[in-house]
């Protein structure tokens, strides 16, 4: 039997006049009869970032970031906390396996809190039994909702500030645009770009498109930054009114980035095909003109070979075909008579 429950927890926090939303994140994943996978997970993200990161086979917490080191040093007793809490939940999460075993036929989700009113919100009916529980333990409420609401908030400024190089950098956007064929829609892509809430829209004449339009969700890069597409269906457009749409990328903390919609500027997978034509001709060229070579001097050769026959002298050997090739006999010389 195996068995995957997960809790998340999370706090948005708006850092004052600057009106940008940061996230602190705990993702707590508990499974049971999965060889290739601990027990118990605990994850901790800043703004999508990943910091903390708690295994259950090692139950240790391992930091993830650089400025994590700066923080653990300030604060000495955060790591034992932190392995503390992260074992005390292994535990209870461990015991929970086996009632959403009996529960949900080895699947299902859990209740989740709302702070406002104290109570806990059952999303399957088989979580109410859960959230009788829990509404009724008024104290242990209390806390979570102080924890909500004031001590994760106050981390959350922690985490900002330790990792302010890292997490409130702005990396600039690189626009593409691009198409496959030319009847597929006109891509606009934009990447590397930090943090990942970035806008990216299609405008005609001024306007924001709402239609002809397929918007691409936000995706990680290997290196920390983000990329998006959105796709711009221009079948029944025709070229001439090309020039009244363009794309426009906001990213907080710099300038609209616009890209017309120019012909000259779209990147085509049959342009790239036409860009290797020349290369290709040549190369083809070259082997053409070396096969060329070969063949006339194969025939000059052959020509050779067959004059230097009739000009042999009489009684030489003229059918070996082990020494044809291998010892060229010297060039012939003109019989005489004497």
């Amino acid at each position: 039997m195996k068995a995957l429950i997960g809790l998340l927890l999370l706090v948005f926090f708006d850092h004052g006049v600057s009106s940008v939303l940061h996230s602190l994140q705990y993702f707590y994943t508990a499974s049971s009869g999965l060889t290739t996978f601990p027990e118990f997970v605990a994850v901790g993200m800043v703004d999508g970032v990943q910091m903390v990161h708690y295994d259950g086979n090692i139950r240790r917490t391992v930091l993830k970031q650089d400025w994590m080191e700066q923080l653990t040093r300030d604060y000495p007793d955060y790591l034992e906390r932190s392995n503390g809490l992260s074992r005390g939940s292994q535990q209870a999460f461990k015991a929970d396996i086996g009632i959403v075993k009996q529960r949900f036929n080895q699947t299902g989700d859990t209740p989740h809190c709302s702070v406002h009113t104290l109570t806990w919100v059952a999303p399957v009916r088989q979580a109410f039994p859960t959230k009788q529980r829990w509404d009724g333990n008024r104290v242990y409420n209390e806390q979570q909702k102080n924890y909500y609401t004031k001590e994760c908030v106050n981390w959350l400024k922690k985490y900002l500030f330790y990792g302010k190089s890292t997490l409130q950098r702005t990396e600039h956007p690189r626009v593409s645009l691009l198409q496959r064929s030319p009847s597929s829609p006109v891509v606009c892509h934009a990447t590397g770009f930090y943090p990942d809430r970035v806008v990216v829209f299609w405008m005609r004449d001024g306007q924001e498109l709402h239609e002809q339009v397929d918007p691409g969700e936000v995706l990680p890069n290997h290196d920390g930054t983000f990329q998006v597409s959105v796709d711009l269906n221009l079948k029944a457009v025709p070229q001439e009114d090309w020039g009244r749409y363009e794309c426009v990328v906001q990213l907080k903390g710099i300038k609209d980035i616009s890209t017309p919609l120019d012909p000259a500027l779209i990147r085509t997978n049959w342009e790239g095909q036409s860009g290797l034509t020349i290369p290709i001709i040549i190369g083809l060229l070259v082997l053409l003109l070396a096969a060329a070579a070969a063949v006339v001097g194969v025939l000059l050769y052959k020509k050779r070979n067959a004059s230097d026959k009739r000009h042999k002298p009489l009684g030489s050997d003229t059918s070996s075909e082990n020494t044809e090739g291998q010892n060229p006999a010297p060039e012939a010389q003109p019989l005489t008579t004497g």
